[in-house]
Parts: structure tokens; C-alpha cells; sequence
């Protein structure tokens, strides 16, 4: 079977993610918040407190990824990928390492608006075909995230009940990381044949332009490395970068608009806030986590991640302390590779990825995580028991 590459126009109609993100969606998420306040303030005001942030980041991230992209930043960087690791093995291998540690070491919204243009730039200079390092940007991403606290935002929202330091968490999943990180490339390699032969882009590329896009990711990946709260400094710094090409009349308001992708923003948004209100006053789902072991919280979190996204899934199962919070993470971090609503990366990873100028393979790397997210949480689950 061959594996399809990625496309450059979407066949056939809208994509599920088009379709998601129009007003209508974002009329869902506001009668939801709505609800919540009107129902339970305090315990809405609560959860508003505790999932803002990883919004406010996003979007700032994708604000600085868009001037970033204007610059040439992410052409170049393909291009420098390309040429160190000119084989397909050799750049498939170190494109899903640079996923690994920039989720692990940023975070997982971070590295796949900053990294899908970059491999695909890089896929392109090589000639190797783009279809395998976009579909494993998602999915190594994704499983990636579970490494450290700020790896994934689900992580800081289900820990925030727990005494722990960023050493001790790392002390519970190092192993499981490098297994979920190992069977998620492992998988995506297996599935990858060759497609013909493939034609290298050896031009040059435009300049990179050395200017605010560059000082914004720079200020950007210091504020997330540093800061424990970086959401409203990235917020900030994001603005100012876009701020300036407005002004300059190098982006316009459309553009903005498109790549923000508001209304999936605000559903989220109402969703996750609605949920943790529910989660604070009823006990429905604590009392059903302290009935499950590890292995019934991990596939409760991976399915509730797959019904209304991870987010607001944390948002719900951890209002109250979880009881088994390490296997609670890896559903919520691994589970939404078994289907596209399950993290706000997946949406984010198809924008950036039109953004760069293809359409990519979502039916192949839902497959593909079908296959890779069951085999990792059960090992996972293995490492965490011992």
C-alpha cells in the first residue's frame, strides 16, 4: 500500500477543521460559559482561574508563529534540517527528536505551531516526502508531552492539587516517555514506504529576515523556559510582533483571523470553563476515578479527551484531587492521538501546516494513532507500576 503524501489542496470539501472553526462553533462554547456562571459563579470563577492560561498562551504562541513565518524563519530552519540530515532515515529520525525535546522542554502547543512549517520546509529541501514528518509531528508531539509539568498544559492543570517539584515529576515519567515517545516514532516509521522518487527543492529560498520575528520567538522561548506563569508576557510579546506588521501593512486582519482561529478558541474556552464548574460541584467524576484503577483512569481520560478535548477533559477530572493523577496524564497527554479532537494541538497542527502550504494527511495520522496510542499507554502504565 502506498502511503499518500501529503496534498496540496483538499480534496473533495471542507475539512472537519474548517467546518469547526466558523461562528456557530463559537456560539456553542459562549452559551456554555453562560451556563456556568449563571448556574455556579464561584465555582465557574474558580475554573476560569485555573484554565485561562493555556488559552492565553495559544494564542500568543500562534500570533508569534505567524510573524515568525513572514520572516523566513521556519524555511530556514527547514532548510538547515534538511541539509545536516539529508537522508530519509536520518531527517525522519531527527525531525521526531526535535519534536520530542522541544514538547518536552517547551510545550506541546509550542512545538507544533513552531516545528510542523519547519519539517515540512525541511522535508521538501530534502526531497524525502513530507507525508511522514507531518504526521509524526502531531503524534510524537502529542505523546511527547507527558515528560515534564509544562510539557503539556493538561499536565499543570491535573498537578496543580499535587506538592510536587518539576524533579519529582520528571523522576515518575522519564521512562514512560522515552516508551511512549520510542512505539509512537516506531509505529509512524513502519507505516512510512517509499512513494516514487522524490525530487529534492534545492533552490535557495528567500533571506531570512533577522528582525522581529526572530527577536519574538527568542523572547518567547525565554518566557516559557523561565517564567512560571508565561502566559500573558507570550501574549504580550506576541501583540507587540503582530502589532508591528499590522501597522506596516505586511499582514492583514484576515490573516490574523485565520490563523488565530477564534472560534474554536472560544469553544474551547466556554467548554473547558463549563466542565470544570461542573466538576467542582458535582462528584460524579471523582467519585468514578476513586472507583477505577490506573489502567480504567487512563482510558476514562483518554476517551473524555477524544469526546470534548483534553483541556477541558483536565478541566472536568481534575476540579478535585485525582487519585491516580501520573495515570490520569497519560490519557489526557496519549489519548488524544486516537482521534483529532483530542488535544487543541491537532487543530493547531493542521492550521500551521496549510499555513505552510499543504494539506495534511489527518485520515492517515488518525490511523496511524489508532495503532501507536494504545500500545503506548499500556506500556506507559507498565513503567509507572514499578
Amino acid at each position: 500500500m502506498e502511503t499518500p503524501e501529503v496534498q496540496l489542496h483538499a480534496p473533495g470539501g471542507p475539512s472537519p477543521f474548517e467546518r469547526l472553526d466558523r461562528w456557530p462553533t463559537a456560539v456553542v462554547g459562549a452559551v456554555a460559559l453562560v451556563a456556568a456562571v449563571s448556574a455556579a459563579p464561584h465555582a465557574a470563577r474558580a475554573a476560569t482561574a485555573q484554565v485561562w492560561p493555556p488559552f492565553v498562551l495559544v494564542t500568543g504562541l500562534l500570533l508569534v508563529g505567524l510573524v515568525a513565518d513572514g520572516d523566513g524563519l521556519f524555511a530556514w530552519a527547514g532548510r538547515v534540517l534538511a541539509d545536516r540530515a539529508p537522508g530519509a532515515r536520518s531527517l525522519y529520525i531527527g525531525g521526531c527528536l526535535t519534536v520530542a525535546v522541544v514538547t518536552a522542554v517547551l510545550n506541546l502547543d509550542t512545538a507544533v505551531v513552531f516545528l510542523t512549517p519547519v519539517l515540512v520546509h525541511a522535508a521538501r529541501r530534502s526531497g524525502t516526502g513530507d507525508g511522514p514528518l507531518v504526521v509524526a509531528c502531531i503524534l510524537v508531539a502529542n505523546a511527547a508531552s507527558l515528560l515534564l509539568p509544562g510539557s503539556n498544559l493538561t499536565n499543570l492543570l491535573v498537578l496543580g492539587h499535587l506538592d510536587l517539584t518539576g524533579g519529582q515529576f520528571l523522576a515518575r515519567t522519564a521512562l514512560p516517555w522515552v516508551l511512549v515517545v520510542t512505539v509512537t516514532v516506531l509505529v509512524v516509521a513502519c507505516a512510512r514506504t517509499p512513494s516514487g522518487v522524490p525530487v529534492p527543492d534545492t533552490a535557495a529560498g528567500p533571506p531570512v529576515v533577522v528582525g522581529v520575528g526572530a527577536v519574538a520567538v527568542v523572547a518567547t522561548t525565554v518566557a516559557v523556559l523561565v517564567l512560571r506563569d508565561p502566559a500573558l508576557p507570550v501574549i504580550a510579546i506576541g501583540a507587540a510582533a503582530a502589532g508591528m506588521r499590522l501597522v506596516r501593512g505586511r499582514v492583514g486582519t484576515g490573516e490574523v483571523g485565520r490563523v488565530l482561529g477564534v472560534p474554536v478558541l472560544v469553544a474551547l474556552f466556554g467548554t473547558a470553563v463549563a466542565l470544570g464548574t461542573l466538576g467542582r460541584t458535582w462528584s460524579g467524576p471523582s467519585t468514578l476515578l476513586g472507583h477505577l484503577d490506573a489502567p480504567g483512569t487512563t482510558l476514562v481520560a483518554a476517551a473524555t479527551s477524544v469526546l470534548v478535548n483534553n483541556l477541558p477533559a483536565a478541566s472536568l477530572l481534575a476540579a478535585r484531587t485525582p487519585p491516580h493523577p501520573f495515570a490520569l496524564l497519560v490519557g489526557l497527554d496519549v489519548g488524544p492521538n486516537l482521534f483529532v479532537t483530542g488535544s487543541l494541538a491537532w487543530v493547531l497542527w493542521w492550521r500551521t501546516a496549510r499555513a505552510a502550504g499543504v494539506h495534511p494527511p489527518t485520515r492517515r495520522a488518525v490511523l496511524l494513532g489508532l495503532v501507536s496510542a494504545p500500545l503506548a499507554m499500556a506500556l506507559a502504565l507498565v513503567a509507572l507500576s514499578h
